[in-house]
């Protein structure tokens, strides 16, 4: 498992298994948001996998399945408040982390300038530099 800290409370992995929950546990992990579509992955990997390994763990989790398509202004806020609720560390994942480092990236917009959510975002190891026009056309609105 590659989770990386983007702030001290949100963590991003690529996509996760059933034998993961037990370090997840460890790690004390309190809820996890899936952004990867079923349709991605085999069934043993599928959210309601997933989900029913964390629960039995006690780890709250929630789906926000995440494309290029469904990457609007409401599922950004979506993801914002999924994060933001319970106690403790959350982690998203996805594919490769960069999907979640992405929605995240946009929910910051407002909060912190393009050079700090882009700087943010690489020192969690992801280069969303592309994302800097559309980060910054955003912030004009």
């Amino acid at each position: 498992m590659d989770i990386r800290q983007v702030t001290p409370r949100y963590h991003v992995s690529p996509q996760i298994s059933v034998e993961d929950v037990p370090a997840l546990q460890a790690a004390g992990f309190k809820k996890v948001i899936c952004n990867r579509p079923d349709a991605e992955v085999p069934p043993s990997h599928q959210s309601a996998t997933i989900g029913a390994a964390l629960a039995e763990a006690g780890i709250a989790y929630d789906v926000l399945p995440l494309t290029h398509q469904t990457m609007t202004p409401e599922n950004v806020a979506k993801q914002a408040a999924l994060a933001a609720e319970g106690e403790g560390p959350v982690l998203a994942y996805c594919a490769s982390g960069t999907r979640c480092t992405v929605v995240w990236a946009f929910g910051q917009v407002g909060k912190m300038s393009t050079d700090e959510i882009l700087q943010t975002a690489a020192n969690a190891g992801y280069d969303l530099a592309g994302l800097r026009p559309t980060l910054d056309a955003l912030s004009q609105q």
